[in-house]
C-alpha cells in the first residue's frame, strides 16, 4: 500500500465496460515521509475523496479487486481509504499503549 495526496480530477469520455460511475483523480503518490515521489497518476476512487485529501493507495491486481461491481478490469491504481489520523515515529520507535477503547488482541 501506497500513501498519495488528492490533486484534482480526471475527465474520460469514454470508459471501459465496468468502471461506469467510478471517479477518476488525479493523485501525487507519497514517500514514508510524505514528501512527492514520482509523477502524478490517474487512480480509481473507491472512498468518495477529494482534493487535498491524504488517501491509501493500492496497484495492480488489488486495484482491480478494490472496484464495486465488476472484478475484472484493467485497473492499475485504486484509492483505498482516506486517512483521518497520520503519526510518524522515527525508526525502531513503538509505543505500546492503548488508546481507551482500544483492545489488545494476542
Amino acid at each position: 500500500m501506497l500513501f498519495g495526496r488528492v490533486h484534482g480530477t480526471a475527465i474520460c469520455t469514454m470508459k471501459y465496460p465496468g468502471l461506469e460511475g467510478v471517479k477518476l483523480l488525479v493523485v501525487q503518490p507519497l514517500d514514508r515521509h510524505l514528501k512527492p515521489a514520482g509523477t502524478l497518476q490517474v487512480a480509481c476512487d473507491v472512498v468518495q475523496a477529494g482534493p487535498g485529501d491524504l488517501c491509501v493507495m493500492v496497484r495492480s491486481r488489488e486495484a482491480a479487486l478494490a472496484m464495486p461491481d465488476v472484478k475484472f478490469v484493467p485497473v492499475d491504481l485504486a484509492l483505498v481509504g482516506i486517512v483521518d489520523d497520520l503519526e510518524v515515529r522515527p525508526d525502531g520507535a513503538f509505543d505500546f499503549t492503548l488508546r481507551e477503547g482500544w483492545v489488545r488482541y494476542t
